[in-house]
């Protein structure tokens, strides 16, 4: 597989991890935590986007 390409998986699964972690935290009832993982997907999907652009320009 290509670098780029699992640069693009990992982003990926990183984003739906912080995803995951807002249920938990929501679960827990913890505003820091919820705050912390909507922090980590706003970062990891715009690093994702980011990342796609740079590369759709490469090509």
């Amino acid at each position: 597989m290509q670098k780029k390409k699992v640069i693009s998986l990992l982003l990926a699964f990183l984003t739906a991890f912080f995803i995951i972690l807002i249920g938990i935290a929501i679960a827990e009832r913890s505003g820091l935590g919820i705050l912390g993982a909507i922090l980590g997907v706003i970062v990891t999907m715009g690093v994702g986007f980011v990342f796609k652009a740079k590369n759709r320009e490469k090509e």
